[in-house]
């Protein structure tokens, strides 16, 4: 006789379409989470002894950055010094070089020119020093006081072309620049001022002369009075 049942009837159909779903309802309940809690004394002094550390660190860091940058100011600044330094040394040693040159031109020139100077003044010395008028006759006193005539002549110009070139002739130092810069050209005739000295420079040149005119003058008048 067979049963009212069928066997299939006790099979769950929702758990064998889905089996997790009898694990999870037999699995135990996750237990809920457990708020934290908060940090003790000791944790917090740890952790202000950490910042406090990090602080410092970080002092140190800036201190030697702002040494760093000490550094590289200064050597900026001596950097800035050098350029500068060379240009303008550079540009004044150009400017002095131009005029040292330009003074050194000069001063050969000068150089040279006093030295021409000097042999024409020595010429005329000679020339004048030369003049012997006790060697002069009656025949030839004539020719040779006119010769004495010429050399003094040529010797007082070359004195007056001088004192025009060289103011230290008149007593003026050739290295003072006010006193080279106030002297004006002269003419060939004696101002008042050095009158005085030119006139005795003249007597000391023309006193030879002076007295071979005399002698000439005694030597024709006793002619005439033989006569």
């Amino acid at each position: 006789m067979s049963s009212p049942f069928d066997e299939t009837d006790f099979i769950d159909r929702e758990l064998q379409v889905n089996p997790t779903a009898r694990t999870a309802a037999t699995a135990p309940a996750t237990p809920a989470p457990i708020a934290p809690r908060p940090p003790t004394r000791e944790e917090l002094e740890t952790k202000v002894g950490e910042t406090q550390g990090r602080i410092a660190e970080l002092k140190r860091a800036q201190e030697e950055l702002e040494r760093e940058r000490a550094k590289l100011d200064e050597a900026r600044r001596r950097r800035a010094e050098f350029e500068t330094g060379r240009a303008e040394t550079l540009q004044q040693l150009t400017r002095g070089l131009g005029i040292l040159e330009q003074a050194e031109f000069n001063a050969r020139r000068d150089a040279e020119q006093l030295a021409k100077t000097l042999v024409d003044f020595r010429e005329a010395l000679a020339k004048v020093q030369a003049i012997q008028e006790q060697s002069w006759t009656q025949e030839n006193w004539n020719t040779e006081l006119t010769r004495a005539l010429t050399a003094i002549e040529n010797a007082r110009m070359e004195w007056n072309a001088a004192r025009l070139k060289w103011t230290v002739l008149d007593g003026v130092a050739a290295t003072d620049p006010a006193a080279a810069k106030a002297g004006q050209p002269r003419s060939g005739w004696p101002d008042a001022q050095h009158s005085g000295a030119l006139w005795k420079t003249g007597l000391a040149l023309t006193w030879p002369l002076a007295i071979a005119v005399l002698l000439g003058v005694i030597v024709l008048a006793a002619l005439l009075l033989r006569r």
